[in-house]
């Protein structure tokens, strides 16, 4: 893809939580947004960094021995082997940066488990 992103209307098209869409590639990773309410699951990825940036609201990212908290225009790389979970306060939409091969959940597997296969690309 090598067309302009708007932020606003790809998030408008985020219909649930937790459910990231894919809207771009940079390299092997992929660029996501998603909509955060509430906490997700704790988990970690043992070899890969995750970048979030706050698009609207505010995100905690919660670790086990800190917790950053972010609001609009704000970024936080969680480095890998981290164990944290992201709660929006109450939500927040989020743009991320992950390798194409990550797992939103780690090795936990839940009913919020999204594998970059079965994500939407808007």
């Amino acid at each position: 893809m090598n067309a302009k992103v708007n932020l606003a209307e790809k998030l408008a098209l985020v219909d649930k939580p937790f459910s990231p869409k894919i809207v771009g590639e940079v390299n092997e990773s992929l660029v996501k947004v998603a909509r955060i309410e509430g906490a997700f699951v704790w988990h970690s990825h043992a070899t890969q960094d995750e970048l979030f940036m706050v698009v609207t609201g505010r995100l905690d990212v919660e670790m086990r021995d800190r917790t950053v908290s972010l609001v609009a225009g704000e970024i936080f790389i969680v480095p890998r082997g981290v164990e944290h979970r992201t709660v929006g306060q109450p939500s927040a939409e989020v743009l991320l940066l992950q390798p194409a091969s990550l797992v939103n959940t780690g090795a936990v597997t839940n009913h919020l488990t999204s594998r970059t296969q079965d994500q939407e690309r808007i």
